[in-house]
């Protein structure tokens, strides 16, 4: 479990292929920046923008994990070089600054506008329709990693756009600042809305 509080900002320095052929994986080196990695193991998670992946080797300063096939066609930024959001995985020691976070990346969205408004920055991003029903307003959701709240949603006819609102600090502290329109985001919704759709779902199964 993760927080959605982005702790560094990293950097992957290597893309290999795990094999020949299209349907392989690919391990990443990547640099922790900033990162503390004394009391990570091998075997342990760190979320990679927003995607949980586990530790295969580690130095002081970078580790690499191993990417599958199935995770690459699901999520972006993890097949090529580039900074990317880091989080540790919760401990129970931990303040929970954000809101509990699996690593599992429930779809794409692609954004839609990222422009400065005063002294912030507006992410307008269009999720699909599968995942509109998730939205709310005041709601949480999680953006490559980042824990933030969504300001507006407005259904659209092949699924909604929601409105978050970047104060500087999240800028500055995250590569979200590397976005642009057109560009392709991981997405995971609230755990809680997930388990209240499925109790809902079920309910009326049962009537």
């Amino acid at each position: 479990m993760f927080t959605g509080i982005v702790a560094a900002i990293g950097k992957i320095t290597s893309v290999k292929p795990l094999g020949e052929g299209v349907d392989v994986g690919v391990r990443l080196v990547v640099d922790a920046g900033g990162l503390p990695l004394a009391d990570v193991a091998l075997g342990d998670s760190i979320s990679l923008n927003g995607a949980c992946m586990t530790v295969v080797e580690k130095t002081s300063g970078s580790f690499e994990v191993d990417v599958s096939r199935e995770s690459l066609n699901r999520t972006v930024g993890l097949d090529a070089i580039g900074e990317i959001n880091l989080e540790k995985a919760l401990t129970l020691a931990d303040r929970l600054g954000g809101h509990l976070v699996s690593g599992h990346v429930d779809g794409l969205g692609q954004v839609q506008k990222f422009e400065p408004v005063g002294e912030s920055w507006e992410l307008v991003i269009k999720a699909s329709r599968d995942l509109a029903k998730y939205f709310a307003y005041k709601g949480s959701i999680v953006v490559n990693g980042v824990s933030l709240t969504v300001n507006r949603v407005e259904d659209v006819a092949d699924g909604c756009l929601f409105s978050i609102n970047l104060i500087p600090h999240t800028i500055e502290v995250t590569a979200l600042k590397h976005l642009q329109a057109g560009k392709q985001v991981n997405l995971e919704v609230d755990l809680i809305a997930r388990y209240v759709e499925r109790m809902l779902s079920a309910g009326q199964r049962i009537v």
